[in-house]
Protein backbone atom coordinates (compact mmCIF):
# COMPACT_ATOMS: atom_id res chain seq x y z
CA UNK A 1 0.00 0.00 0.00
CA UNK A 2 1.29 3.22 -1.35
CA UNK A 3 2.22 6.02 1.64
CA UNK A 4 0.65 9.26 -0.01
CA UNK A 5 1.35 13.03 0.93
CA UNK A 6 -1.81 14.97 0.99
CA UNK A 7 -2.11 17.35 -1.87
CA UNK A 8 -1.45 21.24 -0.77
CA UNK A 9 -3.63 23.74 -2.47
CA UNK A 10 -2.94 27.36 -1.50
CA UNK A 11 -6.43 29.34 -0.31
CA UNK A 12 -5.08 32.69 0.18
CA UNK A 13 -1.61 34.46 1.25
CA UNK A 14 -1.10 37.29 3.71
CA UNK A 15 0.91 39.45 1.26
CA UNK A 16 0.12 42.37 3.91
CA UNK A 17 1.63 40.70 6.54
CA UNK A 18 5.10 39.78 4.76
CA UNK A 19 5.25 43.73 3.72
CA UNK A 20 4.63 44.72 7.60
CA UNK A 21 6.38 42.14 9.27
CA UNK A 22 9.48 39.99 9.12
CA UNK A 23 8.54 36.60 9.68
CA UNK A 24 10.91 34.24 12.32
CA UNK A 25 9.38 31.35 12.02
CA UNK A 26 5.96 28.98 10.90
CA UNK A 27 3.89 27.34 12.59
CA UNK A 28 1.00 24.89 10.64
CA UNK A 29 -2.69 24.93 12.93
CA UNK A 30 -5.98 23.31 12.64
CA UNK A 31 -8.89 25.55 12.87
CA UNK A 32 -11.72 25.14 14.22
CA UNK A 33 -15.05 26.10 12.02
CA UNK A 34 -18.91 25.39 11.77
CA UNK A 35 -20.19 24.21 8.48
CA UNK A 36 -20.53 26.89 6.10
CA UNK A 37 -17.28 28.58 7.41
CA UNK A 38 -15.80 25.72 5.18
CA UNK A 39 -18.13 26.56 2.55
CA UNK A 40 -16.76 30.14 2.19
CA UNK A 41 -13.20 29.39 2.87
CA UNK A 42 -13.22 27.02 -0.20
CA UNK A 43 -15.21 29.63 -2.21
CA UNK A 44 -12.16 32.05 -1.23
CA UNK A 45 -14.57 34.83 0.87
CA UNK A 46 -12.63 35.33 3.71
CA UNK A 47 -9.97 37.76 4.34
CA UNK A 48 -6.61 38.89 6.69
CA UNK A 49 -7.60 42.14 7.15
CA UNK A 50 -5.93 43.31 10.53
CA UNK A 51 -6.06 39.54 11.68
CA UNK A 52 -3.61 38.46 14.43
CA UNK A 53 -3.12 35.49 16.83
CA UNK A 54 -4.02 35.41 20.63
CA UNK A 55 -3.09 33.55 23.39
CA UNK A 56 -5.67 33.21 26.20
CA UNK A 57 -5.85 30.42 28.63
CA UNK A 58 -3.64 28.16 26.97
CA UNK A 59 -5.30 27.99 23.67
CA UNK A 60 -4.31 29.94 20.42
CA UNK A 61 -7.56 32.44 19.03
CA UNK A 62 -7.07 33.71 15.57
CA UNK A 63 -8.90 37.25 15.78
CA UNK A 64 -9.99 39.44 13.36
CA UNK A 65 -10.36 36.79 10.85
CA UNK A 66 -13.45 37.72 8.66
CA UNK A 67 -15.43 34.21 6.83
CA UNK A 68 -18.06 35.68 4.44
CA UNK A 69 -21.12 34.50 5.57
CA UNK A 70 -21.89 31.42 2.93
CA UNK A 71 -24.00 32.49 -0.03
CA UNK A 72 -26.83 29.50 -0.15
CA UNK A 73 -26.50 29.29 3.86
CA UNK A 74 -29.81 29.56 5.71
CA UNK A 75 -30.72 30.71 8.93
CA UNK A 76 -27.88 28.59 10.64
CA UNK A 77 -25.15 30.78 8.70
CA UNK A 78 -22.12 31.34 10.82
CA UNK A 79 -21.54 35.11 12.79
CA UNK A 80 -18.23 36.27 10.07
CA UNK A 81 -16.11 38.32 12.84
CA UNK A 82 -16.06 35.57 15.44
CA UNK A 83 -12.58 34.46 17.22
CA UNK A 84 -11.84 31.35 16.32
CA UNK A 85 -9.88 28.91 18.09
CA UNK A 86 -6.77 27.06 16.64
CA UNK A 87 -5.51 23.69 17.17
CA UNK A 88 -2.00 23.35 18.59
CA UNK A 89 -0.60 20.64 20.69
CA UNK A 90 -0.24 22.56 23.89
CA UNK A 91 3.81 22.34 24.17
CA UNK A 92 4.15 24.61 21.20
CA UNK A 93 1.52 27.18 22.59
CA UNK A 94 3.45 27.47 25.68
CA UNK A 95 6.88 28.13 23.57
CA UNK A 96 4.82 30.34 21.41
CA UNK A 97 3.47 32.32 24.46
CA UNK A 98 6.99 32.28 26.23
CA UNK A 99 8.77 34.00 22.55
CA UNK A 100 5.68 36.12 22.24
CA UNK A 101 6.29 37.76 25.90
CA UNK A 102 9.87 37.64 26.37
CA UNK A 103 10.71 39.11 23.19
CA UNK A 104 7.80 41.35 22.15
CA UNK A 105 7.02 39.40 18.61
CA UNK A 106 3.28 38.88 16.92
CA UNK A 107 1.62 35.52 16.00
CA UNK A 108 0.47 36.46 12.48
CA UNK A 109 -1.68 34.50 9.92
CA UNK A 110 -0.25 34.35 6.58
CA UNK A 111 -1.84 31.69 4.82
CA UNK A 112 -4.70 29.86 4.65
CA UNK A 113 -4.48 26.54 2.51
CA UNK A 114 -6.05 22.85 1.82
CA UNK A 115 -3.80 19.57 3.11
CA UNK A 116 -6.44 17.23 1.69
CA UNK A 117 -9.29 17.93 2.84
CA UNK A 118 -8.60 19.38 6.01
CA UNK A 119 -8.03 23.38 5.88
CA UNK A 120 -5.41 24.52 7.41
CA UNK A 121 -3.71 28.09 8.81
CA UNK A 122 0.17 28.75 9.16
CA UNK A 123 0.65 30.82 12.21
CA UNK A 124 4.18 32.62 11.75
CA UNK A 125 6.13 34.60 14.55
CA UNK A 126 6.81 37.62 13.19
CA UNK A 127 8.83 40.92 14.03
CA UNK A 128 7.39 44.16 13.29
CA UNK A 129 9.53 46.32 10.26
CA UNK A 130 10.68 49.54 10.37
CA UNK A 131 9.57 52.57 7.93
CA UNK A 132 13.00 52.05 6.28
CA UNK A 133 12.88 48.30 5.70
CA UNK A 134 9.38 48.90 4.38
CA UNK A 135 11.52 51.05 1.88
CA UNK A 136 13.86 49.13 1.21
CA UNK A 137 11.35 45.99 0.07
CA UNK A 138 9.93 48.33 -2.25
CA UNK A 139 12.76 49.40 -3.74
CA UNK A 140 14.24 45.72 -4.43
CA UNK A 141 10.75 45.19 -5.50
CA UNK A 142 11.10 47.50 -7.74
CA UNK A 143 14.14 46.96 -9.28
CA UNK A 144 13.70 43.23 -9.69
CA UNK A 145 10.52 44.07 -11.68
CA UNK A 146 12.71 46.18 -14.13
CA UNK A 147 15.21 43.80 -14.20
CA UNK A 148 12.81 41.22 -15.04
CA UNK A 149 11.34 43.47 -17.85
CA UNK A 150 14.84 44.42 -19.73
CA UNK A 151 15.36 40.36 -19.09
CA UNK A 152 11.93 39.93 -21.52
CA UNK A 153 13.00 42.43 -23.64
CA UNK A 154 16.28 41.72 -24.79
CA UNK A 155 16.81 39.23 -27.53
CA UNK A 156 19.56 37.56 -28.98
Amino acid sequence: MENKKPEIKTLQTNRKAFFNYEVLEDLEAGISLEGTEVKSLRAGRFSFTDSYVKIQDGQMWLIGFTIQPYDKGSIFNHVSDRDRRLLVHKQEIKRLRRKVEEKGLTLVPTKVYLKGNIIKVTVSLCRGKALHDKKDAIKERDLNRQAQREAKDYRF
